[in-house]
């Protein structure tokens, strides 16, 4: 299956190479619907709109965004999958796409399924702690931890990138902490200020304002290279965990078989969006990195990721919440 994907990518992209930028896209009567899979407001919702604006005036079609929440993405993601690949239907998501198929049936598949596009953007998750706790770096935790197994805690969505990354940290550095389960970020970082739990890991950007008002600490951010917003914060990797990197990527999908000259016309003005200097400068200041991967890479990035979580997930006896 990676080779089929893998050929299907190239001749995207080489599809793409033959079109001139300023081609018009032949269905302009009819707006493209750009799913989100999450409510309106969220780091998703606020990206695709960015974007879909971005391509508008890169002449390429109207983009309406359509919110479709609901069992975790699996709504919105499987209304994509099954759209007519007409390329009036687009999926814009990020990490649930590859997670949720290992914790749950659903009737989809991520490769087969759906045409990759680009992937857009990525934001950065750091481990935090209180401001006040007793844990000034990594080393300190995971030293608490090893002298307490199972006595830590951890704030975490189940089934969500957030325990993905923390069960594939404790494994990497051999410790026990336990999970406290939340159904979201918010009430992570609310039970941190509280000190109700003694550590998360979450989006910078959510916690960016806490951070400079020094309410929290972070530890030590997840991503391959240290975060331009962080720039004293070390990686994971970097403190002796060869390799570790997860990060939170967003990107756009199309349904399976819609027409290559149509994926690569997607390709391209998602491309140019991602690098349009008023797109990365807006974004940056939320916090997000636009960085566009299309094509093979893409599909090589994807399944990658893919067999990562499904291995820490098989591993850690992940179950959805």
């Amino acid at each position: 299956m990676r080779k089929r994907l893998a050929a299907i990518a190239v001749v995207a992209c080489a599809a793409m190479a033959m079109l001139a930028p300023s081609a018009a896209w032949p269905q302009s009567a009819r707006a493209v619907k750009l799913v989100v899979p999450y409510p309106p407001g969220g780091g998703a919702d606020v990206l695709a709109r960015v974007v879909a604006d971005a391509i508008g005036k890169l002449q390429g079609p109207a983009m309406v965004v359509e919110n479709r929440p609901g069992a975790g993405t699996v709504i919105g993601t499987q209304d994509v999958a099954r759209a007519v690949p007409d390329g009036n239907t687009l999926l814009f998501t990020n990490n649930a796409l590859l997670l949720v198929p290992h914790i749950r049936k659903v009737d989809y598949d991520p490769f087969s399924s759906l045409s990759s596009i680009c992937k857009i953007a990525t934001t950065p998750t750091i481990v935090v702690v209180n401001n006040a706790s007793p844990y000034r770096t990594l080393g300190d935790l995971i030293g608490a931890a090893r002298a307490k197994p199972g006595e830590l805690t951890f704030g975490a969505f189940p089934g969500a990138l957030s325990q993905v990354t923390w069960e594939m940290f404790l494994h990497r550095a051999n410790i026990q902490m336990t999970l406290v389960p939340f159904n979201g970020t918010l009430p992570q970082v609310n039970a941190l200020l509280g000190q109700q739990i003694d550590a998360a890991i979450i989006e910078y950007p959510t916690v960016e304002g806490l951070l400079k008002s020094d309410k929290l600490r972070v530890l030590a951010s997840t991503s391959a290279a240290r975060v331009d917003w962080l720039p004293d914060v070390p990686t994971i990797a970097e403190l002796g965990y060869k390799d570790f990197e997860i990060e939170l990527w967003y990107g756009a999908f199309a349904p399976a078989h819609t027409p290559q000259q149509i994926i690569a016309k997607f390709t391209d003005w998602f491309a140019k969006a991602a690098q349009a200097p008023q797109v990365r400068s807006k974004l940056l200041t939320d916090g997000i990195e636009t960085s566009a991967v299309c094509g093979a890479p893409f599909v090589a990035y994807l399944q990658k990721r893919f067999d990562e979580y499904g291995q820490v997930i098989r591993e850690a006896n992940i179950k959805a919440d």
